[in-house]
């Protein structure tokens, strides 16, 4: 061997050494997420049940981490626009995606998305679980679903219900409902689900299918009123309301849950964490008492008990959108 020449076994083992070093410091980085502000895209307008859901977790996720988590609302393509920009977005852990039950309807809303609806997004934790509701106006003629339906009946195609466009929950919902009373609604799209809220409080369209965390606050302020609700008990904060079984419809029973996605590829770490602050925050006293104010289920589930609700989901949705000869644009 010549004089300063390193042996070869040396060098290989000081190359494994640093990449150690190298992994173990990019892990010790992760471990540290959050270190700036996380972004929460909201792929709907202001006010609708998933921004009002996300908003009450980006606070409280706030507070347990220090950090700020700032939701970003960016509607559009029924949540296809906010979800292709998430997609595409650096896998770190600062760019998250919130989006509902809607994602498992994308497959069958669209012929071809924008990403890949399997593998570009990888789901972190569902929350906050909460049951659908047909929403009409106080002041209105509807007193129950039994008013509602009698009248589409006796005058196919105008009876109006609003959504936050084609394809959404809301929408499938209600040409459930009419497939399972045998009578025909006539849908107006809207760009969110707020919006088709004040549609139904301005008299635009008579009623209106949401998740009862969205609508709960007119609700309870008396200018909104609930005819029935999916589930098969009725709500502890609203007695009153029969569920959908009860009021004469068997089988309808959407749930609406809210959930978090990050890109393909964010390190394990990071979702471990974000995973972990998630529950924490669905066991905090104040997260519980808002889920129940809103008529929802206070519960979290991990990445793998959302990915299975994520494939139910689509194969449930699969099975409606055939029945409704819903046609993927």
């Amino acid at each position: 061997m010549k004089k300063n020449q390193t042996p070869h076994g040396v060098n290989v083992l000081a190359q494994a050494l640093a990449a150690t070093l190298l992994l173990a410091g990019a892990t010790t980085v992760h471990a540290q997420w959050p270190e700036r502000a996380v972004r929460i895209v909201v792929p709907y307008g202001p006010g609708g049940a998933v921004d009002v859901a996300t908003r009450k977790m980006a606070q409280k996720l706030g507070e347990q981490t220090g950090q700020s988590f700032i939701v970003e609302n960016k509607p559009g393509a029924t949540g296809t626009i906010g979800a292709s920009q998430v997609a595409r977005s650096a896998a770190d852990g600062y760019t998250l995606l919130a989006n509902d039950t809607t994602y498992s309807l994308l497959p069958f809303i669209f012929k071809k998305l924008p990403f890949d609806h399997e593998t570009d997004l990888q789901p972190v934790s569902a929350f906050i679980f909460a049951p659908m509701a047909l929403v009409v106006k106080s002041e209105g003629p509807y007193k129950t679903l039994d008013d509602l339906v009698a009248r589409a009946k006796a005058s196919p195609n105008t009876v109006t219900y609003g959504s936050g466009g084609p394809g959404t929950t809301p929408h499938f919902a209600a040409e459930g409902l009419g497939q399972a009373t045998g009578v025909k609604f006539m849908h107006v799209p809207f760009k969110g689900a707020a919006e088709a809220t004040q549609a139904v409080l301005g008299n635009v369209v008579d009623f209106q299918f949401a998740s009862t965390t969205g609508v709960m606050g007119a609700v309870k302020g008396g200018s909104l009123r609930l005819l029935a609700i999916s589930g098969n008990q009725r709500l502890p904060v609203l007695k009153d309301v029969p569920t959908f079984a009860e009021a004469g419809v068997k089988d309808f029973g959407v749930v609406n849950w809210t959930g978090l996605w990050a890109p393909k590829g964010t390190p394990p770490e990071v979702l471990a964490r974000l995973q972990k602050e998630i529950a924490a925050a669905m066991n905090a006293p104040d997260m519980k008492e808002f889920a129940q104010s809103m008529g929802a289920d206070p519960r979290q589930v991990d990445s793998a008990g959302f990915a299975r609700i994520l494939r139910d989901s689509s194969a449930m949705w699969k099975s409606v959108s055939e029945k409704t000869g819903f046609e993927a644009r």
